[in-house]
């Protein structure tokens, strides 16, 4: 069975939806200013089908630049750095534990009321379930991470 393409109902083609969503998500562009763009080069629609392929392909679009992020990423060295912030949730310490990657880029941010190697261990397999493995782990040094990681190394070599 063949895969349907996603853009068969569209009198547009399906570059030209992608370069106008791109344009959109790419640059700090409004969807006037898309428009006005393209209607320069010849290709004219108003800024509400714009609008519309955004909702409809963008979610699309954005995983596609992730899967493939994520792929160059692996063929690189490729390091997290893990940390942990206390945060105050009604009045409450809450603790936000956040993956960052070597750009700066947030990988992934979990909150719990502990600050433990249970929670810790929650944190790292979730983060690397979404993400894939790095080649590098950072820590600020809690003990948590490394009872986490020690037994998070004794599942995957079992």
């Amino acid at each position: 069975m063949t895969k349907r393409s996603p853009f068969r109902y569209f009198e547009m083609s399906p570059e030209i939806i992608r370069l106008a969503v791109m344009m959109y998500i790419r640059f700090p562009l409004s969807l006037q200013n898309v428009e006005d763009l393209l209607h320069e080069r010849g290709i004219d629609f108003s800024h509400e089908k714009v609008r519309f392929w955004w909702d409809r392909f963008g979610p699309m679009f954005a995983s596609e630049i992730c899967k493939r992020r994520i792929q160059s990423m692996r063929l690189n060295l490729w390091r997290w750095q893990l940390d942990e912030v206390f945060v105050k949730i009604d009045g409450e310490t809450h603790y936000l534990w956040r993956a960052v990657d070597h750009e700066g880029e947030v990988l992934d941010s979990f909150v719990t009321k502990r600050r433990d190697k249970k929670a810790a261990l929650k944190f790292l397999r979730k983060a690397l379930r979404k993400h894939g493995r790095p080649e590098v782990i950072v820590t600020d040094q809690l003990r948590s991470y490394g009872a986490a990681l020690a037994e998070w190394r004794s599942l995957i070599t079992a």
